[in-house]
């Protein structure tokens, strides 16, 4: 065997050797899910309320207290949703997440009165048993109002959470008390709408390759108004 197919060999075995690493170094799932509600929701599993999907948009009608719907795997730990959320009547809505029971999560949701965003941390016992964490008057120009879609964004990482408006950064949180759980959506006494769910993370099987043009990033220019 001559030296020049030694080496050609050697790189050959070189190069597998390295495609092998790089794929052992990756998540064993790391992917997106996104939910544009052209059809259904029957993957969804309502906690509380009454939901439906009209004219290609998720919506709650305006009844009781924590009325929300779940979607995912209580496994689900590190990852990034996305939502634009409508709030049509009334003045509260947003996105649940490391929801590890229907009773047991966290809600990020806007306050159209106030014109903030509250933290909040559900527990077991009844819709209504909860906790605040905090408090957030909307920062970077952000205004909430009825009839008006705006992009929420919700990092999840350990105990540390971030929250962004619009690609506008309104808070860091913590807390420590879920580790793991579903995502959702949310409303308090109020009809609203919920379009393009997107949700990323380390341990999420890719279901869907989601278009860079239309990711909620770049759409914003194109956010739906109420009729």
């Amino acid at each position: 065997m001559d030296m020049s197919t030694i080496i050609l060999r050697r790189l050959v075995v070189l190069s597998f050797l390295t495609l092998f690493c790089v794929f052992v170094s990756q998540p064993l799932f790391a992917g997106t899910q996104l939910w544009e509600f052209d059809n259904n929701a029957n993957d969804w599993k309502v906690a509380n309320g009454n939901w439906t999907v009209e004219d290609g948009v998720y919506k709650v009608s305006r009844g009781a207290e924590a009325e929300h719907s779940l979607i995912g795997e209580k496994n689900w730990d590190n990852y990034t949703i996305e939502a634009k959320i409508r709030i049509d009547e009334h003045h509260w809505a947003g996105l649940a997440f490391r929801a590890k029971s229907e009773m047991e999560y966290y809600v990020y949701y806007m306050n159209v009165p106030d014109n903030k965003i509250e933290l909040w941390k559900h527990t077991a016992g009844a819709w209504t048993n909860r906790q605040n964490l905090a408090q957030i008057p909307a920062v970077g120009g952000v205004q909430i109002k009825n009839g008006e879609w705006i992009e929420m964004m919700v990092e999840v990482d350990g105990d540390d959470f971030t929250l962004h408006l619009n690609g506008e950064k309104q808070s860091d949180n913590s807390d420590a008390s879920y580790d793991a759980g579903q995502v959702g959506v949310w409303a308090w006494n109020t009809a609203a709408s919920f379009d393009d769910f997107t949700v990323e993370g380390d341990n999420i099987e890719h279901t869907l390759a989601v278009d860079p043009n239309r990711k909620l990033t770049t759409t914003w220019g194109r956010l739906k108004r109420i009729n």
